[in-house]
């Protein structure tokens, strides 16, 4: 007989009830929960084999959450019309459960765990990406599979001046502040968001609001496990130790390894001395040391590495590459450096290095971003490439990893808040190519995307700058130091990895993930503090390197216009079939993209030389041009009749410039007056109210001859008698 599902609920709040539920679906997997708000249903499943593979030193957690078009009663856009590979939305929301999770597991885990969340059945204006980590948790918890605590994610957001947790779509449209915060019941753990530059003390106040929201959510976690029965955590095979080996590795390397670190050497000087340490510790082995032995004190002096390095920093307060805890890398940074891109800069910060570009596009060229609650455009895009050899590697050349879509992310989130309205006609496109790196060549991408965004001359009000921060703790003695600008070593070695970018006036993204527990306000205040210290001190540079944006675009940058035009004007405009706006595009060269928006016609034209799009302006501008009696117009002889000319005066308006109104002189016939294509000038007098024809006239606009003057000895005109 099947057991009966169990479910908990708990509540948002505002009567937003949560259901969690397990024993249902997906009953073969170790773990196996749905979670539901609205009509919003996420499952998740939990997998993990039972022993390590052979010779495995990791451990091997993959996170994947995915999202069924048929959760929201559509099919996929695609040639195929099936789900493929992972957009980047569900890469991004995939990373932010990985990130909280991957602490969750003992360090001597290594047994392969997979971790599937699927959406299947969307709620437009329930936000399923907060729901995510509360699912895969639950499905943790439910399952024998060794876990050291509890946690869950929960955004916070403040709109109107209010926070809220996990609010609505449409809630969310109107917020100046988004976080998604992940904690265990006592610490946090992960931070990803953005901020229209809220202050420190804001983010701090929306950590904590998210924390408390949090502990209910692992509260229902825990009685959901009670339920289900779950038991006891399953045992695995734990990695050979030989503390005997150990401590051989610690004699003969401690010191030298410890040397080596205080030097205040480059990365790669740095990395050939402990290359060659390690060489000299593994051959004074012997040769009667297995290669399992070799293995093991391979991994112990990396160890060694981890601890000394870690007990330097916090006792003598010296960092590898010699500078003080606060103190950011030589900066050196240029914009214009490449003659061909719509804008270009090069930023370096230590041995981190990036060349960002800029291009300007049409509104053609916006990115369709595809999800299975929306589809929606945008016209702003950030790209970050990170290629091998910007850490002296070698590797296989393949498309954009997790790493750089979150990476870029963070970036794009970062500018984003900064960029121009939708009436800004243009679509634009960062590039970010990491060309060197030693940590946090995000932040370098941040700062070298703002350089370049007013190279191109993209109205960007504010330089926004990044910087990486790092922390080292010891509970024994309650010691601990926030390093700023960390290397890519001290990120490995850290506690925490923090992140924050923002402008003079405050914080608009951050990205942060914690490896220590027991991370208190105070130092979390303490870090934001010297962060803001850290991103002041580049924006300095910034500024002097590139003041302000451009006034207006290079010279061989796309211009852009966008018009306004009534509605009614739309199909004119238009023309039969396409054909008014293809002559347009055709005899000035330009791209001209026409949207209804409401009342009104939006019209963007996109021409590579400006001569074409002054005359494409001024063509749809005669176009939906209502003409008044008494204007002067430009217009063009169209045909030529025994009784006048019809003159083209704006696009599409013709009018009839009458023989007698082409000069004062009476003519007798139109032979040798005016041909066709000839250009004159023309004043409209009036509109024919038995017709609506338009009468021209030419002859008002040139001086009036005087009448002649009797020649001398003549007589006068005799009067006449009445």
């Amino acid at each position: 007989m099947l057991s009966q599902p169990k479910s908990v609920k708990f509540d948002l709040g505002g009567g937003r009830e949560v259901f969690i539920e397990t024993g249902k679906l997906a009953r073969q997997a170790d773990g196996s929960v749905t979670v539901r708000q609205g009509n919003s249903i996420i499952l998740a499943t939990v997998v993990a084999n039972k022993e390590p593979r052979e010779g495995q030193d990791f451990f091997p957690l993959s996170v994947d959450y995915q999202e069924k078009f048929a959760s929201a009663g559509r099919i996929p856009g695609s040639f195929f019309k099936r789900e493929g590979r992972l957009s980047d939305s569900e890469v991004l929301i995939s990373r932010l459960v990985d990130r909280a999770l991957r602490p969750l597991f003992p360090e001597d885990y290594l047994c392969e765990v997979q971790v599937l969340i699927t959406l299947i059945s969307s709620d437009t204006e329930v936000m399923p990406d907060a729901l995510a980590c509360l699912a895969a948790s639950a499905a943790l918890a439910v399952s024998d599979i060794p876990i050291k605590e509890i946690i869950s994610e929960a955004r916070i957001a403040r709109a109107d001046g209010e926070f809220k947790v996990n609010p609505s779509r449409s809630e969310l449209e109107k917020a100046d502040m988004d976080f998604i915060v992940a904690a265990t019941e006592k610490n946090l753990m992960m931070v990803e968001g953005q901020s229209s530059e809220c202050s420190e003390e804001d983010l701090v106040k929306a950590l904590e609001l998210a924390h408390e929201a949090i502990r209910f959510q692992i509260k229902a976690q825990q009685e959901l496990r009670v339920l289900a029965g779950a038991g006891g955590k399953r045992d695995y095979k734990k990695p050979e130790q030989n503390e005997e080996l150990n401590s051989k590795v610690k004699v003969f390397a401690k010191d030298k390894v410890y040397e080596i670190s205080r030097k205040g050497s480059s990365k790669n000087e740095r990395f050939d001395a402990f290359g060659k340490l390690k060489e000299e510790l593994l051959s004074g082995l012997g040769e009667e040391a297995t290669a399992e032995q070799k293995k093991l004190a391979g991994k112990y002096f990396e160890d060694l590495k981890w601890e000394v390095v870690r007990n330097m920093i916090l006792d003598d307060r010296i960092r590898l590459d010699g500078r003080k805890l606060e103190e950011i890398r030589a900066l050196s940074m240029e914009t214009d450096v490449l003659p061909t891109p719509h804008g270009s800069a090069l930023f370096t910060r230590g041995e981190t290095q990036s060349l960002t570009t800029v291009t300007l596009g049409t509104p053609l060229d916006e990115l369709l971003v595809e999800s299975a609650a929306k589809s929606d455009y945008s016209k702003f895009i950030l790209h970050y490439n990170f290629p091998p050899f910007s850490t002296g590697e070698v590797k296989m050349l393949r498309g954009p990893g997790r790493r750089e879509v979150g990476h870029g992310n963070l970036a794009q989130r970062s500018l984003k808040k900064m960029m121009p309205g939708n009436d800004y006609p243009y679509t634009v496109r960062v590039v970010s190519d990491v060309l060197e790196s030693n940590g946090s060549s995000s932040m370098a991408t941040v700062c070298a995307g703002s350089l370049a965004l007013m190279d191109a001359g993209v109205p960007f009000p504010k330089h926004v700058s990044g910087v990486a921060m790092g922390l080292i703790t010891r509970p024994t003695d309650g010691k601990y130091a926030i390093l700023t600008d960390i290397l890519g070593d001290e990120d490995h070695l850290g506690d925490m990895d923090f992140k924050v970018t923002g402008t003079r006036d405050g914080i608009c993204g951050v990205q942060m993930d914690i490896k220590v527990d027991g991370l208190s306000m105070d130092t979390m205040r303490e870090a934001l503090e010297q962060a803001r210290k850290g991103r002041l001190h580049i924006l300095e540079a910034m500024y002097d390197c590139q003041p302000a944006a451009r006034e207006d675009v290079k010279p061989h940058a796309p211009r852009m216009v966008k018009l306004f035009i009534d509605k009614e004007f739309i199909g004119a405009v238009i023309g039969p079939q396409g054909k008014i706006i293809q002559e347009i595009q055709r005899e000035t060269g330009t791209t001209i993209n026409l949207e209804e928006v409401g009342s009104f016609g939006e019209v963007s034209i996109f021409s590579p030389a400006k001569e074409g799009l002054d005359k494409a302006v001024a063509w749809i501008k005669g176009i939906v041009a209502v003409p008044e009696i008494g204007t002067v117009y430009e217009g063009t002889v169209k045909g030529i009749k025994e009784f006048g000319a019809f003159v083209e005066f704006l696009p599409g308006k013709q009018g009839l410039l009458h023989i007698s109104e082409i000069s004062w002189k009476r003519l007798e016939n139109m032979e040798g007056v005016l041909k066709e294509g000839d250009v004159v000038k023309v004043k409209l007098v009036g509109v024919d109210e038995r017709t609506g024809k338009f009468k021209l006239s030419r002859k008002v606009l040139m001086p009036k001859p005087e009448p002649p003057k009797p020649r001398e000895n003549q007589a006068p005109p005799r009067p006449h008698n009445n």
